[in-house]
């Protein structure tokens, strides 16, 4: 037989089983109830040891953000204790070093070294590799945090602090839950490896490189990938993630000199670079959240009745959602809109602007040099170097036609393309039936509005299905003050991991 019509027909095959499972006309085997139940029973008991292991890594200031060298330390820091306790659990690890990162400004700073850890190597299981990152976005008290943010503080069942669920809660939540195998003396379902960098809230510097390097070698065994960098659409229902939009971040530059001016003396007589700038930021998206470059949703995937069904049958509560968010009103009025514009249409937001006079009180400056901020995120069919020519010709059109005698430059720093899986794999079949056995309930099936490079770069790269297990509630604030991450969540996705190992190991 040719060996392309060979695993097509393997394909095909595992498709029709795993529908036939899914509709319940075969049922495969269950994990034993009794280990599930002791395992279980551990997680609970030990719930208290689990909150305390993440209150020391929330305290680790692993901000990756601000290239600082104490940072950098901290980061160092935060990468050694991971190993550490890895190496505890019997992983043979290695913390591979990945150089340094060069800055902008001449400088350079050590990257943290990047984990590759890895625990079984029976022939007969299943490797399931999990994802995580330890480092986080910046935080400080005075910025609007009711606590410390490096001091992991519980109030009501949620416990608060940076990282809390972006993203050592998740990482941890996997650990614990190979640590309550190891402490029963239960053999583990499936074999097990960590990739854990440090860089992710950077761009993930150095990653790429390292997993190019290592898709012959580390991840060659593997059959799945696991990550749970993301959170739930609701405060109380699971999900299940299977895409992500990708990223588009643009510059653009307004120039007349180098040193600003004062407004009495020059207010009048030149073209200022405010004014300009903020003409061009205007042009880009209207009040109704359309974007204005011509062409931008020229490749979006058409929109199928059977996709509009698919956001009906997710569970959203738009008034709970609405209050969490603390937004008065929406764009849309419907759940099934909210989510299309959130997951499957390109959204365009404006970030900041660079230069201008931001400190509080009154200043007559009138600034010589602006950098304005702005993204795209991306879905599919959308490519990025076209979007880049659209936004760029868009842009020089616009200022063409105000006749400025200033300059105007747009760049392009950052261009990450959207991803989507195929919830048919085998993987995604066995995180439903391990939120049924938790949660005692369906998952919700949904996609993301932000970007998670490592997904598709996995996808494109190692070649092996990819599935996003988020264990933080939709209130959770990532990115945020007051990020947090529930007990509940923390606990009960510890369990979820455990059921997930079980049944991996049934459905391999």
């Amino acid at each position: 037989m040719d060996p392309k019509l060979g695993r097509m027909a393997a394909s095909l095959l595992a498709v029709l089983l795993l529908l036939l499972l899914e509709r319940g006309m075969f049922s495969s085997p269950s994990p034993p109830p009794a280990l599930l139940e002791k395992v279980f029973r551990y997680i609970d008991l030990h719930q208290d040891e689990f909150v305390q292991t993440l209150k020391e890594w929330v305290a680790i200031e692993s901000d990756s953000v601000q290239p600082v060298p104490r940072f950098r330390q901290e980061l160092f820091r935060m990468m050694a204790m991971a190993a550490d306790m890895l190496q505890r659990l019997g992983a043979r690890v290695a913390s591979v070093d990945m150089g340094l990162q060069q800055l902008p400004d001449g400088q350079s700073l050590p990257i943290p070294p990047i984990i590759l850890a890895e625990l079984g190597s029976d022939p007969t299981k299943g490797t399931v590799c999990f994802y995580g990152h330890l480092d986080v976005q910046p935080a400080d008290q005075g910025d609007g945090w009711l606590t410390d943010p490096y001091v992991l503080t519980e109030v009501d069942g949620k416990l608060y602090g940076r990282g809390a669920t972006d993203n050592k809660g998740p990482v941890l939540a996997w650990i614990n839950a190979v640590s309550a195998f190891r402490a029963l003396e239960q053999d583990l379902p499936v074999n097990i490896k960590f990739i854990i960098e440090g860089m992710e809230e950077a761009g993930s510097v150095a990653l790429e490189e390292l997993v190019e390097k290592e898709k012959d070698r580390f991840f060659s065994g593997v059959d799945y990938i696991v990550i749970s960098d993301n959170l739930w659409i609701s405060q109380r229902k699971p999900a299940i993630t299977y895409g992500t939009r990708g990223n588009s971040y643009f510059m653009v530059e307004v120039k007349c000199r180098d040193q600003d001016f004062h407004s009495g003396t020059f207010g009048g007589i030149l073209h200022e670079p405010m004014a300009d700038l903020v003409a061009l930021l205007g042009s880009l998206v209207d009040s109704s959240g359309h974007i204005l470059v011509p062409g931008i949703y020229d490749e979006v995937v058409r929109l199928t009745e059977e996709e509009i069904n698919t956001y009906k049958a997710i569970h959203l509560d738009l008034e709970e959602y609405r209050n969490s968010s603390q937004i008065e009103k929406f764009l849309f009025d419907t759940k099934e809109e909210i989510l299309m514009h959130l997951w499957r249409y390109p959204s365009l937001s404006i970030h900041g602007i660079e230069g201008a006079f931001d400190e509080p009180g009154a200043k007559t400056v009138i600034p010589g040099r602006v950098i304005g901020k702005f993204s795209i995120r991306l879905v599919p069919h959308m490519n990025v170097s076209v979007v880049e020519k659209q936004v760029t010709r868009h842009l020089e059109d616009v200022f063409s036609k105000r006749n400025s005698s200033n300059k105007m430059v747009v760049s392009m720093a950052l261009g990450l393309h959207p991803w989507i899986a195929n919830i048919n794999d085998t993987q995604y079949l066995a995180a439903k039936r391990a939120i049924r056995t938790v949660f005692g309930t369906e998952p919700d099936m949904i996609r993301d509005g932000s970007t998670i490079p490592i997904a598709k770069m996995f996808q494109e790269i190692v070649h092996k299905s990819v599935v996003l297990i988020p264990l933080g509630a939709v209130d959770d604030g990532e990115h945020s003050q007051n990020e947090k991450i529930n007990r509940w969540n923390y606990i009960e996705g510890t369990k979820l991991f455990a059921a997930f190992f079980l049944e991996m190991a049934q459905l391999h």
